[in-house]
Formats: C-alpha cells, sequence, structure tokens
C-alpha cells in the first residue's frame, strides 16, 4: 500500500490545480485525495486567509493542527475516521459551520464551546444518548443540525426522535433538512 498522501503534498497539488498560493486562498478543497490524507498537522495554520475548508473523504483519525486558522467559517471532514471532536476548539470563535457526517463519532463534547456555530452536519455517526445529543444546545447559535443515522435516533420512531429533539432543542429552526414547526 502507497503512504498517505500529506497535507502539503495535497496544498500544492491544490495550488497547481488553482494557480494561486493556499496561503492566500479563501476556499480550499482537499477531500478524495488518493491515496487519502491521514492526519491534520500545523501547515493547516499556514492558511490564514482560508473561510471553507473541505478534507472530506480521506482518513483523517482527529482534528489537528488548525490554531492559526482565524478566518474559518465552514469546515467539512465528512467521511474520515473522526471518533470525536477534540481538537477543534481552536475555531470556537469563529467556525459557523461543521460537517462531520459519516464518521465515528461518538462523544460531541467540544461542541459546548463553539460560540459562532450555527450549523452542525453530524448526521451517520455513533452518538447513542440524549446526554450526548444534549451538547448541541449549548453552542448559542446553533440553529441547524443534521442527525439521521445515529444509534439513538435510529432506535426510536422517527416521529418520536423529532418531537423529542425539538422539545430539547428550543433554538432549533432546521433537523434533518426539514424547517422545525413547533
Amino acid at each position: 500500500m502507497s503512504k498517505p498522501t500529506s497535507l502539503k503534498d495535497a496544498l500544492a497539488k491544490w495550488e497547481d490545480r488553482n494557480k494561486q498560493p493556499a496561503t492566500s486562498a479563501t476556499d480550499i478543497g482537499l477531500q478524495f485525495q488518493y491515496p487519502p490524507i491521514e492526519k491534520m498537522d500545523p501547515i493547516l495554520s499556514s492558511l490564514t486567509e482560508c473561510q471553507k475548508l473541505s478534507l472530506s473523504s480521506n482518513m483523517i483519525e482527529k482534528i489537528s493542527g488548525i490554531s492559526g486558522m482565524k478566518n474559518l467559517k465552514v469546515l467539512s471532514l465528512a467521511r474520515n475516521n473522526l471518533k470525536t471532536l477534540n481538537g477543534i476548539e481552536p475555531l470556537a470563535e469563529t467556525l459557523e459551520e461543521l460537517w462531520v457526517s459519516y464518521n465515528n463519532i461518538e462523544k460531541i463534547k467540544p461542541i459546548e464551546v463553539m460560540k459562532a456555530l450555527r450549523v452542525f452536519y453530524v448526521s451517520n455517526n455513533v452518538i447513542k444518548d440524549w446526554a450526548e445529543f444534549m451538547r448541541i444546545a449549548l453552542p448559542p447559535n446553533l440553529t441547524e443540525i443534521t442527525f439521521l443515522g445515529n444509534i439513538l435516533s435510529d432506535n426510536m420512531e422517527p416521529a418520536a426522535f423529532v418531537a423529542e429533539a425539538v422539545r430539547r432543542l428550543p433554538n432549533l429552526k432546521k433537523l434533518d433538512g426539514e424547517p422545525v414547526i413547533r
């Protein structure tokens, strides 16, 4: 098996394709790398102008190296191998959208500190209890989530889950792509 693609190599390919330095780009897509990226590293902190970063469809196991990304508003880490959101905390003041569907996430504790977060896509993970789900209530601006495909929602009738989720999250405006009607 060939060695994984490094972020340095993925960014070099991106720069060649897009004819601009990654350090001044606002939207960077590094999804579907072959071989896949396995590690996030401090090179990401050099992307100070980046507002949207996609690292989806790789094999990343943990969030790291993002402390310098002060302008990041949208982070897509869907379809990776994440088990937790640990490491997301440096983006607490700026990140507005976090897309982490199709991972192996069971614990979402760091979501509690995300002050700017409005959108949280966490469908098709392994969240299994209401205590963990209730962490979603803590970010003050969070109004849209996708949650389908988690153990918690899969073990309930869909209408019962929606009713309970809406009851527990009074600020919720959109759940699993549907407007919330109270």
